[in-house]
Order: C-alpha cells, then sequence, then structure tokens
C-alpha cells in the first residue's frame, strides 16, 4: 500500500468484496471536557473511510477497525479481509487522512486522544443508519492508539453526550490499547469488552491494561483480559519483532484519571482541571525524566495466528457470524 496516496483515494478490495467510501462527520475536540460538554462546538472534522458489505438479504453484523500510530497499515486489512471472509460487514477508519497526519509514532499530541474517540462515536452514529447493516451489532476493534479510541467510546459519560444513551456498540475489542487515560467511574452499560496484549509489550503499561479492565469490572462491566506471554506490541502483524527508534513512549507514567464532566485529574495534585489536555500531561511525564524514545512491534512464531483465533472468536461470541 502507498503511503502517500489516502486511504480514501486508493481502491482496496478484501475477501472479493470492493470497498466504498464513507463520508463521516467527526469533530475535533481539545479534551475530552469539550468533547462531553460542547460536542457541537468543538471544531468539525469531516472524517472518512471504506465500508466492506458481503454481498447479503439482511443487514449484516459489522465490526469497525481503528488504526494505531503508524495509521492504516497492511495488518489491518488483513484482519479486516479475514472479518470480511467470515461473513462481517468491515469499516476500516482513516483517522489520519482527513487530519493530513501520517503518523502519531513521535508525537500523540497532534491531535486529541479525545478526538480519536469522538471519531469513533461518529462513525457509529453512520454506521448504525446503513440499511446494510445491523445496528444492534456493531462491534469496535481498535489496535493501540486506535483501542484507546474504542475503549473511550464504550464510556458512557463520554459517549452519551455525543450519541445519545441509547447507542453502543454491542462490543469493543481492545488490541494491545494505551490506558493511561481512564474514567475514573467507567460504566460501558451493555457493552462487553475484550483487551489483549502482550506482556513484553513497551509502547504501553500492561497493568495499567489489567486495571481499566478491572475497573469496568467493579461497575458492572462485561470485561476480560487477555495477556500473551512472550508476544511484544503488535504481535498481531506477520512480521519479525524489531524497534522503532523514533517511538515517543512513557509506559512508567502515572495513570491520569477523568472524573464524569471529562476534566482530567492531575494526579499531581488530585485536582480535576476541565482544562488539561494531553499535552500537558505528557509533559509531566517527561518533567519527571519518564519517557523515553524507541519501543518494538512485531511478532513471533504463531503469535500472528493466535490473535487471529482470539479476534475472530471474540466477535463472534457476541455478534454470530
Amino acid at each position: 500500500m502507498d503511503d502517500a496516496v489516502r486511504f480514501r483515494d486508493q481502491s482496496v478490495t478484501l475477501a472479493g468484496v470492493e470497498g466504498h467510501n464513507l463520508e463521516v462527520p467527526s469533530a475535533n475536540p481539545l479534551n475530552y471536557h469539550q468533547a462531553i460538554n460542547d460536542p457541537d462546538g468543538c471544531e468539525p472534522l469531516l472524517a472518512d473511510g471504506k465500508l466492506f458489505l458481503p454481498p447479503a438479504d439482511h443487514p449484516l453484523p459489522l465490526v469497525m477497525v481503528v488504526p494505531g500510530s503508524l495509521g492504516v497499515g497492511e495488518s489491518h486489512l488483513a484482519h479486516a479481509a479475514t472479518l470480511v471472509a467470515a461473513g462481517y460487514a468491515v469499516f476500516v477508519l482513516d483517522p489520519f487522512g482527513p487530519r493530513a497526519v501520517e503518523s502519531t509514532v513521535a508525537n500523540q499530541t497532534q491531535y486529541s486522544f479525545a478526538a480519536s474517540a469522538f471519531d469513533v462515536l461518529a462513525a457509529l452514529r453512520v454506521l448504525a443508519s446503513h440499511e446494510a447493516i445491523d445496528a444492534t451489532r456493531i462491534s469496535a476493534q481498535g489496535h493501540s492508539r486506535g483501542g484507546s479510541a474504542v475503549l473511550t467510546a464504550a464510556m458512557r459519560a463520554f459517549a452519551d453526550p455525543i450519541v445519545g444513551a441509547d447507542l453502543a456498540f454491542a462490543a469493543v475489542y481492545a488490541v494491545y490499547p494505551w490506558c493511561g487515560h481512564q474514567f475514573a467511574h467507567p460504566e460501558i452499560g451493555t457493552t462487553r469488552i475484550r483487551a489483549i496484549v502482550g506482556d513484553r509489550d513497551d509502547w504501553l503499561s500492561v497493568q495499567q491494561v489489567q486495571s481499566q479492565v478491572q475497573a469496568i469490572g467493579l461497575v458492572g462491566g462485561d470485561a476480560t483480559v487477555r495477556v500473551v506471554g512472550g508476544a511484544w506490541h503488535s504481535f498481531d502483524r506477520d512480521e519479525e519483532v524489531y524497534e522503532i527508534p523514533e517511538a515517543s513512549v512513557a509506559p512508567a507514567a502515572p495513570t491520569t484519571y477523568i472524573d464524569q464532566d471529562g476534566a482530567m485529574i492531575d494526579y499531581r495534585t488530585g485536582q480535576a482541571d476541565p482544562t488539561l489536555t494531553d499535552h500537558a500531561m505528557f509533559m509531566a511525564a517527561i518533567d519527571s525524566d519518564l519517557g523515553r524514545w524507541g519501543a518494538h512491534i512485531g511478532s513471533i512464531g504463531d503469535q500472528a495466528d493466535l490473535f487471529r483465533e482470539d479476534m475472530l472468536a471474540f466477535h463472534a461470541s457476541v455478534l454470530g457470524t
């Protein structure tokens, strides 16, 4: 795939199904507080992606695939092809092209994590109204930064002001998600969540992923986590493990909690501040010498096969086939 060409401008066919562009009216909130309290006042953005619809005489269950910090890549399209071949409709969201962003690997603050989650919910709203899609059987699968986005989109405190209390994902599959931002009261309603992460992941804190899932369970949500032994970040890729030296990471940084109003709670003071942004909290970690350069991606042995099996089993358990 030519990275110089926007995803919407490429011709993509997966498992014999041609992808068609779908526009998604979204936004660029400065932070979670603005997204929750003034969703209509956020800077508007027209996001997009490609919808793959297998032939069917009835509305289909759908899986939304949300990429991570490197944007839509061959691995995401391979997973989408696997899902299409299994009988699901698939929507591959491109959060980078509409923002003229190529990668957030070296700088995660080019747009907010709240904006990432806003895109996911905006896409849900469009997809749920599509006549070929079963609105009650839509799952979101996010990788890395995309995993963070789909988890946040499942939080009712975030979703209700944006799409209303009656619209929700049936399931969220969070693939090695960064969980440095967590809602203090992570109610998810009826959505079922599964996270999967490798225990050698050096982009993020595995313990933060575990604590996020545990917290969801403690407030009554249906959430599970699988930690894959010996696996690095992006262990779903069919490629050997290698280092990305320009990756800016801080896996040892404290968790930033978010109150129900969307204000970040400054871990240095314990006070919620609606003006805080991702950049401010990332800089706090850097000032404490918690940031570093370099992290790894890739798989070993049959880890990519293990992932595909887990992916298909989870979606089938919620959406059917």
